[in-house]
């Protein structure tokens, strides 16, 4: 392969990241005319390019082929309008924390985020987040999946922002190396869940409301595993 058609696909690679752009955009589109099923859509397409650029930018070495543009900082900027801004906005638009409520729990994720995107520790060597990891385009979509009262979502809000500075662990969906096969059994679950919920609108039926339970309450015990009972001490935050 010559170095041209390296770099194509290097590039190609990074345009494949910036679509996540692209998705962020629409999605903020559906949530002006609150279509929200559609709004999700484009965020579960976001995060499922999410999930496989950085194997493909690994396997093409694009750092190598294209060393001056960062995917890492394309990445994040990507990752802090799907996963931040755009459930900030659903939760401004669609008054499911109350009035009054949803402006302050928009802001408290916008800045509590901040931290944790500028955090340089912010992850372990062995693919486990530090702290709550902004992971808010889930945290939306359980609120319209699952019919929580406006005070319990207020609270949940609340409660996941304060945990942003507090250093737990938390799995990633598909980096982690220690319990890689539960949580990628977790991982399929919860997409086929959250695939149907999705298809077929919100509050979903009471079978995939308990599916994503249990996902989401696998995720947290294998975190709290690796924070408890691992012997690998994690500097700098």
């Amino acid at each position: 392969m010559t170095q041209l058609q390296m770099k194509w696909i290097g590039a190609s690679v990074h345009l494949l990241t910036a679509s996540g752009g692209i998705c962020a955009l629409f999605a903020l589109h559906h949530v002006a005319q609150r279509d929200w099923q559609a709004v999700f859509a484009w965020l579960g397409l976001a995060l499922f390019i999410d999930g496989i650029d950085g194997w493909l930018a690994r396997w093409s070495t694009v750092a190598k082929i294209l060393p001056r543009f960062s995917g890492e900082r394309l990445d994040l900027i990507v990752d802090y309008l799907n996963y931040v801004v755009v459930p900030a906005f659903v939760i401004l638009e669609s008054g499911r924390l109350g009035s009054g409520a949803g402006e302050l729990g928009a802001c408290l994720m916008i800045l509590s985020s901040l931290y944790h995107f500028a955090d340089q520790s912010s992850k372990t060597s062995d693919g486990y987040f530090i702290g709550f990891p902004a992971l808010w385009n889930v945290v939306i979509f359980y609120l319209f999946v699952i019919p929580v009262p406006e005070g319990g979502a207020f609270l949940l809000i609340v409660l996941l922002c304060g945990l942003v500075f507090v250093p737990l662990k938390w799995a990633h969906s598909f980096r982690v190396a220690t319990l890689k096969l539960p949580v990628a059994i977790l991982t399929a679950a919860w997409a086929f869940a959250s695939l149907y919920a999705i298809l077929n609108g919100f509050p979903s039926a009471i079978a995939i409301q308990i599916i994503l339970l249990i996902a989401a309450i696998g995720y947290i015990t294998i975190g709290l595993w690796r924070t408890l009972w691992t012997d690998e001490l994690e500097s700098g935050r």
